[in-house]
């Protein structure tokens, strides 16, 4: 395992990219973060017909996306991708802000799984653990979506003016990116450092993370990365980010040149 995070390392074959595009693949990842945005803002909003609303809305344009499947097996693993990202985003959110639910998201999931037959429901139940039963199935699908999840929250993090609350979104940010490396073996730790080299490009293209509570806090982040992996995860985790944002500052120069 170790030697596969040395040097250079070939990621196995996604077996669903056959049936889903990897192209594909990440626009199920980008609809479900504009869903799930769109919900928990309304949400917060507390605009109770407008939520209703979007939840229709949403739902029948997931329906008709997923619908444009080649075939049945490919309709399914689009809708499954969808309600996976979804949930994801969610619980995400409900962990971090110490929510129980969120409704509009809720309903949204409820939604899409109505009025599916016998079958449907059956390909949608394959599909939907099909994602999950090899780590690199679905991966372009699972490196959007969990990159934007972890960025979604750091920037709830650095944004926050109040220390406790800025501390409970690091200890959930953190506490997630260290179970994905658990639940993700292989390729959890490429996952998380994808997101940690996006931070600190984002760190150096919009001086985000620039208030002192924001750098703290920042700091703690990768400082309990190292605190709560293994060396032997956490070593080249941090190398691999380092080499992306290396590799984009050398490419930024030579482009100035």
């Amino acid at each position: 395992m170790s030697e596969d995070r040395g040097g250079a390392f070939a990621l196995p074959p996604d077996t669903l990219a056959d049936v889903v595009h990897p192209d594909v693949q990440r626009l199920a990842a980008r609809m479900a973060q504009d869903a799930f945005t769109q919900l928990f803002r309304l949400t917060l909003e507390r605009d109770a017909p407008a939520l209703q609303v979007a939840v229709a809305e949403i739902a029948r344009l997931s329906r008709n996306w997923a619908q444009a499947g080649a075939d049945d097996e490919a309709r399914a693993l689009r809708l499954a991708l969808l309600l996976s990202g979804i949930d994801q985003w969610g619980l995400a959110w409900c962990q971090a802000f110490r929510l129980s639910a969120i409704p509009g998201v809720s309903e949204l999931l409820g939604s899409l799984r109505t009025g599916l037959d016998v079958a449907a429901d059956a390909r949608f139940e394959r599909a939907f653990a099909a994602i999950d039963a090899a780590e690199c199935d679905a991966i372009d699908f699972k490196m959007d979506l969990r990159r934007n999840i972890h960025l979604g929250l750091w920037h709830a993090m650095i944004a926050c003016e109040d220390r406790a609350e800025a501390e409970t979104i690091l200890a959930a940010l953190g506490g997630m990116m260290v179970a994905l490396t658990q639940k993700m073996p292989q390729l959890g730790w490429r996952l998380v450092a994808d997101a940690l080299a996006h931070i600190q490009l984002r760190c150096l293209t919009e001086a985000a993370a620039s208030t002192e509570l924001a750098r703290d806090v920042n700091a703690a982040l990768f400082t309990a990365l190292r605190q709560n992996l293994p060396r032997d995860i956490s070593e080249p985790m941090f190398a691999h980010a380092n080499q992306v944002v290396i590799a984009w500052q050398q490419a930024r120069r030579a482009g100035m040149n």
